[in-house]
């Protein structure tokens, strides 16, 4: 009978947590590699070069990879044989405990961003808890551990669907993904699960994201079963469908596909199928009763020498004194090098200005030509100006685009994904633009902020809205002032490039 130590648990949890908020799994960084070099889109290009270059800065100065630093996601599987030394905490209150510890570590603090009253007052718990964790009681005398943060963009587009027996899960994913838009930051994963019950399916797509990338090794070797089949045949279509990194068309959407499945009623089909994003993070590791689990970091040297560069169509621009004339230059899909001063604000700032607004009462801070980002950025350590502070998924925002364009004076936004049709139309009648960064890259992003401090709401947390000084900021044009999305042209234009590319090899 193997005794494992509750603080065994605690620290492994802990570690791992901290291990993933900086290391990429090197499966998921090697297939990344490829579609870089595969991709002939620039802008999706770009893209990848900056998910990538992130990467190995996150790795080597140990700061998380995303600014949001996600819910923890815990799978435990506690042999039947295990004795805990003590019996005084449950599993969650052990696991609860390592990641409390994790986001609160004061050499790389991780984003708070668990709210509790979910229906009400949806106010942060400030240290990451509770996680969600699973557990299962299995043969042996060990305690198996898969452990995620996952952040909101990508689990916010999860899918589900009751299926008739009949239905194809395939032409499903392939109907459903553009629907998802681009929030949940590709190229990723999909996990899906089948079978069981609709809450089945849906642990079981979660649990298939902690598997490793191996769809070149599938390929290679040939499917050897129904579910493989598949694997390829969504990981093929989905690719086809020209959606690309970030959403701006191109060849790689997906990096695998994973498929967990159980047996089902007769009548039913449950299908869940949730994205994992560009800052995919999980560990798996294994307690026998001789300590803590032990992370061996990788090496740097294992991470690709990729460089990002300035093409010959970037602008620098000083956003300080900006004007709409001078934004009415700026064209769907140029690259923009940001300098001077910008405000922030998401979800629980803008609903604060709404309220404010509607009350007639002054706002705190003046917008005028000023762009806001989305975004909600880790607490600085040591000489940082500010943490890891990459955008969060704009179209959240979209229900105060009206009022902020038309109540505020604000100039322009940045954030993450696309905007929605009614966004994209209040944009070309103000004359305004929305800029888009990486999702995937906050570490790269955060180094061009070179002072920040909060201006307004502070109760809120990362929530607040602060004043960025920033240098060089890269972001892309996704709409202009006419109203040209590169979320509608880019996978349109890809889409149909792919189709040309099939047709051309089948003669």
């Amino acid at each position: 009978m193997a005794i494992i130590k509750q603080q065994d648990l605690i620290d492994s949890v802990a570690d791992a947590l901290q291990y993933i908020s900086y290391y990429h799994p090197l499966d998921f960084i090697q297939a990344l590699e490829k579609a870089y070099h595969k991709e002939q889109n620039t802008g999706a290009k770009d893209a990848i070069a900056q998910i990538l270059i992130n990467s190995r800065m996150s790795a080597h100065g140990k700061r998380p990879i995303c600014q949001d630093t996600g819910i923890v996601t815990c799978f435990v599987k506690i042999g039947m044989d295990v004795k805990w030394d003590k019996t005084d905490m449950t599993v969650q209150q052990m696991v609860d405990e390592g990641t409390r510890r994790a986001y609160m570590n004061p050499d790389n603090p991780l984003r708070a961003s668990i709210v509790a009253d979910p229906a009400g007052a949806r106010k942060n718990t400030k240290d990451n808890t509770p996680s969600v964790v699973h557990i299962d009681l299995v043969e042996g005398g060990e305690v198996e551990v898969m452990i995620a943060a996952k952040g909101g963009g990508s689990e916010n587009k999860t899918k589900m669907a009751m299926l008739n027996p009949s239905d194809s899960i395939a032409d499903w994913v392939v109907n459903t993904l553009p629907s998802m838009g681009a929030g949940w930051c590709p190229p990723g994963m999909l996990g899906i699960g089948i079978g069981g019950t609709a809450e089945k399916a849906g642990v079981l797509a979660k649990e298939s994201l902690m598997e490793p990338v191996d769809i070149q090794e599938l390929i290679d070797r040939g499917p050897q079963n129904a579910e493989e089949e598949l694997r390829l045949e969504i990981f093929e279509r989905v690719n086809k469908l020209g959606i690309g990194a970030q959403g701006l068309g191109g060849l790689t959407t997906v990096v695998d596909v994973k498929i967990n499945s159980v047996p089902t009623h007769a009548a039913s089909k449950p299908v869940v199928m949730i994205p994992n994003c560009a800052a995919t993070r999980h560990v798996h590791f294994h307690l026998d009763g001789s300590g803590p689990a032990d992370l061996t970091p990788p090496k740097l040297e294992e991470w690709p020498e990729i460089t990002w560069e300035v093409g010959e169509n970037v602008r620098r621009v000083n956003v300080d004194g900006l004007t709409k004339e001078d934004i009415s230059e700026w064209k769907t899909g140029e690259t923009v090098l940001l300098s001077g001063t910008i405000l922030t604000g998401r979800d629980a700032a803008h609903k604060r200005i709404s309220d404010m607004l509607a009350a007639g009462e002054e706002l705190p801070v003046d917008f005028t030509n000023k762009f806001i980002y989305y975004v909600g950025p880790v607490d600085a350590i040591g000489d940082e100006a500010v943490g890891p502070a990459g955008p969060t998924t704009a179209t959240r925002m979209d229900k105060f685009s009206d009022m902020m364009l038309s109540k505020t004076g604000v100039l322009g936004s940045i954030g993450k994904s696309e905007r929605g049709q009614a966004t994209v139309e209040n944009i070309k009648k103000h004359k305004s633009v929305y800029l888009m960064a990486v999702g995937g890259a906050a570490y790269l992003v955060s180094k061009a902020i070179k002072k920040a401090k909060v201006v307004a709401f502070p109760e809120l947390g990362m929530e607040a809205i602060y004043e960025f000084e920033v240098e060089d900021m890269p972001v892309t044009v996704a709409v202009d002032t006419n109203g040209e999305s590169a979320h509608v042209t880019g996978p349109a234009i890809w889409k149909a490039k792919i189709e040309e590319l099939d047709a051309e090899l089948k003669k």
